[in-house]
């Protein structure tokens, strides 16, 4: 029995803690069928569900999670949702009470992802898909749940839905692992720095990996997570790769193998460790023998200033931080224009310009005459960070409309800003608490700015003492001294820099500065802006809001750099001379009147679809239809399909150019004669059996798509003869076919084997998170497609075959 005297905070403090195993290939093997749904085995097989857990437990798990892995509203009604989970704690409580084990013991409510893509790739709301996890966190505390655990979330942004209806639903601890990729990141692109800082601003209290593939291949993951976070390290692998064995579906690592791989996880950090697919109560039980003995590595608190964007992580490691000032509509009439008419095209392209010139993150203003902030800067926002993979500066006044574009972020961002008054602190701090982020605080409060080093000092003092008073780590505040106008105070410039040199040697913290504030009012502020530029750069400063565009500032940026150590050979002070020598000493011209997309090709690499709409309007005047297929949109696809492949482009940018590219197809559809738009491989998709994920078979769709194939969607859990008579009845050439989980391997085998019989002229592609290559050769596939885009290439190559 757990001692009720003890909670798991208390004892993942000062133990490894051993979690359970696979579920899914358990219930297989007790008769459950091709598309019946686990959690529903919590109310029509409870005795077996008690006794995988009790096994568990007796194995020696200190923690079991609840059966409902795909228990939400999305799913089932709220009366339906509550007898499940209900039903759920009541089978491992039942465990619990009859393990013989003298083990701690925990029950996790146990949260998977909802299967469908947020918008705004996807048709699923993030408010509803926060909802639907806020309904079973909610249920799982009101049954007696221990600790929540979020587990196998493929999508950063899915993973901050979930947590943030954890922390708000309920005062549980909170496990968060993600599935990362054979290419060590989340299928939308996240790294493993990325969610760790966008995991620990948010307040999860462990974090780490599960699913996807076996311990060895995640070593690399788990290692960059150890090396970044402060929280204990959570590691439930595979047991290895799953193969085919007298046509059941096994994975190729023992028990024992399996133990000693996770081991060596635990030696490199990590304190909380179990199974996923394959494992059963036998390799616990190795891994607890293997573990017997071992003491859990001390956790070293990192002091890490991270922001994020999506996919990437920025540190302030000692590099200078280059934050572009472009999207700020103060003084530019142009971009108050556009902001004025909601024009996101030529905003974002402000921000593709700004990252060319190589900002490391964007300020983001639209404080405007007639802007609605509350409304337009969560859009901005959520345009921008789909477009241009670098961190955001969220830079408002208006406390409801920063909480509105915090929400919206897929990241951590960094907020601009905090100041010493008591009711500007009042209202951020909790938005950072709650949504994670960094912020820049102002070095002023209800009396102004003071003019002299110790006053700033001292505001900078009780901004943090307030912050810690909020759980915020100083790690988290950059302080902006404030640059003053040298032309109104010719002390200014050095009050400022003193200040930023103390911020760093005795506060210890990062400072950032709005550079051009100190040459206001004057001529030639250029070379003001570049001198004071580097003689705060000398002072220690961390990051400067500037525009990336100007010669000097670039010059004295890279300069710098190179001279302080951080650019090995000066390669990109020498990759940089082209832009000194063709700036001519003068500011590179941003976009002036209109978006600088001038052709369709470069709209839909950068995924400007209202500008690629009218682009395609024009060009239908002058050029046939199939041509600008032929030359404008496909080789836009291609270049960006490329970048996906060589990893320099992600899921988002990839899904986003798509996107673009069917508004162009929507336009070329309207004059365009079907006959001649179609391609001569029509492809068949769906889910299997018993699988209700459909993300990956959505996104392989829509680039078919937009390449032009005719795809005839089957949706999700569809049975083998569905599939066959679709098939047959479209004359289909491809047939494509998608399963997440491991339990539902079977029905695509029997697919596949169907196919073969039926109708063998077909091809079969297969596609998941279960999969690899090899798997798929067993299966009977012809191949496997390993993202969107091997689908896209093997469905061209068939045509070709096809055509010759």
């Amino acid at each position: 029995m757990k001692d009720i005297n003890m909670t798991f905070r208390e004892f993942a403090k000062d133990n490894l803690v051993i979690l359970d195993g696979g579920m899914g290939s358990l219930l297989d093997g007790y008769g459950m069928l091709p598309g019946e749904a686990p959690e529903e085995w919590n109310i029509s097989h409870p005795e077996i569900i008690t006794s995988i857990h009790r096994a568990y437990f007796d194995a020696g798990s200190n923690v079991i999670n609840t059966n409902t892995f795909g228990a939400n509203l999305l799913k089932y009604a709220e009366e339906e949702l509550e007898k499940i989970v209900s039903a759920a704690l009541g089978c491992a409580k039942a465990a619990r009470n009859s393990s013989k084990s003298k083990k701690e013991k925990f029950i996790a409510i146990d949260i998977g992802p909802t299967g469908r893509l947020l918008k705004p790739f996807g048709n699923l709301d993030f408010e509803e898909a926060y909802r639907s996890f806020c309904k079973t966190v909610t249920l799982g505390e009101k049954y007696g749940a221990d600790l929540i655990v979020i587990e196998t979330m493929n999508d950063s942004y899915e993973t901050k839905a979930a947590l943030l209806a954890a922390k708000d639903s309920s005062t549980l601890p909170v496990i968060v692992t993600n599935a990362y990729g054979s290419d060590g990141k989340l299928l939308s692109g996240a790294s493993p720095e990325a969610m760790v800082a966008i995991l620990e601003g948010m307040g999860a209290d462990y974090i780490g990996a599960n699913c996807s593939l076996g311990p060895n291949a995640l070593l690399g993951v788990i290692g960059k997570i150890i090396s970044e976070s402060s929280l204990p390290c959570v590691f439930k692998p595979n047991a290895g790769l799953p193969e085919i064995v007298d046509g059941k579906t096994v994975y190729n690592l023992d028990a024992e193998s399996f133990a000693e791989e996770v081991y060596t996880a635990v030696k490199m950090g990590a304190r909380i460790v179990g199974g996923c697919c394959g494992t059963t109560p036998e390799y616990i039980f190795a891994l607890c023998q293997r573990l017997e003995g071992v003491s859990p590595c001390k956790i070293t608190p990192k002091h890490n200033t991270v922001i994020t964007s999506y996919c990437k992580a920025h540190s302030f490691d000692g590099k200078i931080t280059l934050i572009g000032e472009r999207i700020n509509p103060t003084g530019k009439k142009r971009l108050r224009t556009a902001v004025e008419g909601c024009d996101i095209d030529y905003i974002v392209n402000i921000a593709v310009d700004e990252e060319v010139l190589g900002a490391h993150a964007l300020d983001v203003n639209v404080g405007a005459p007639g802007c609605d902030e509350v409304v337009f800067l969560p859009n901005i926002i959520s345009a921008i960070q789909y477009s241009v993979p670098l961190p955001l500066v969220i830079d408002t006044s208006n406390p409801d409309a920063m909480e509105a574009a915090l929400r919206v972020y897929n990241g951590k961002a960094l907020i601009n800003s905090v100041n010493g008054k008591r009711e500007s602190m009042e209202r951020i701090f909790p938005l950072m608490k709650r949504y994670g982020g960094a912020v820049i605080a102002l070095t002023l409060d209800e009396a102004g700015i003071p003019n002299t080093v110790s006053g700033r000092m001292n505001i900078a003092k009780k901004i943090l003492e307030v912050a810690e008073s909020y759980g915020i780590d100083k790690k988290d505040i950059i302080f902006d001294p404030l640059a003053m106008a040298v032309s109104v105070d010719k002390n200014s410039a050095r009050v400022t820099l003193e200040t930023v040199r103390l911020i760093k040697t005795e506060l210890g913290c990062h400072t950032s500065l709005g550079v051009s504030n100190i040459s206001f009012g004057l001529p030639k502020r250029e070379a003001i802006n570049s001198a004071f530029f580097s003689m705060a750069l000398e002072s220690g400063l961390s990051a400067a809001i500037m525009n990336p565009a100007s010669s000097e500032m670039m010059k004295t940026y890279y300069a710098s750099q190179a001279l302080l150590g951080f650019d090995d050979n000066f390669e990109s002070f020498v990759s940089a001379s082209e832009f000194f020598e063709t700036s001519d000493g003068k500011a590179i011209k941003l976009t002036d009147n209109k978006v600088s997309c001038q052709n369709l090709t470069d709209a839909i690499v950068k995924g400007f679809k209202e500008s690629a709409a009218a682009l395609t309007r024009e060009l239908l005047k002058s050029k046939e239809s199939m041509s600008i297929i032929t030359e404008d949109i496909i080789p836009a696809l291609d270049t960006v399909g490329k970048g996906f492949e060589e990893g320099k482009i992600f899921l988002p940018g990839l899904l986003l150019s798509a996107e673009t590219a069917k508004c162009a197809f929507e336009e070329i559809k309207l004059i365009m004669p079907k006959s001649e738009s179609k391609r001569t491989v029509s492809i068949v998709i769906a889910t299997v059996k018993g699988d209700v994920h459909d993300i990956g078979k959505n996104i392989v769709k829509l680039l078919l798509e937009n390449y032009g194939f005719e795809v005839i969607d089957l949706g999700k859990d569809v049975p083998p003869e569905n599939i066959l008579g679709a098939a047959k009845e479209n004359c289909a050439d491809i047939v494509a076919l998608s399963a997440l989980m491991t339990t539902t391997i079977p029905a695509m085998e029997e697919t596949v084997k169907l196919i073969r019989k039926e109708l063998p002229q077909a091809k079969v592609i297969v596609g998941g998170a279960v999969l690899n290559a090899e798997y798929a050769k067993k299966l009977g596939a012809d191949f496997y497609g390993k993202d969107a885009m091997s689908a896209v290439r093997y469905a061209e190559m068939v045509e070709k075959e096809k055509n010759k």
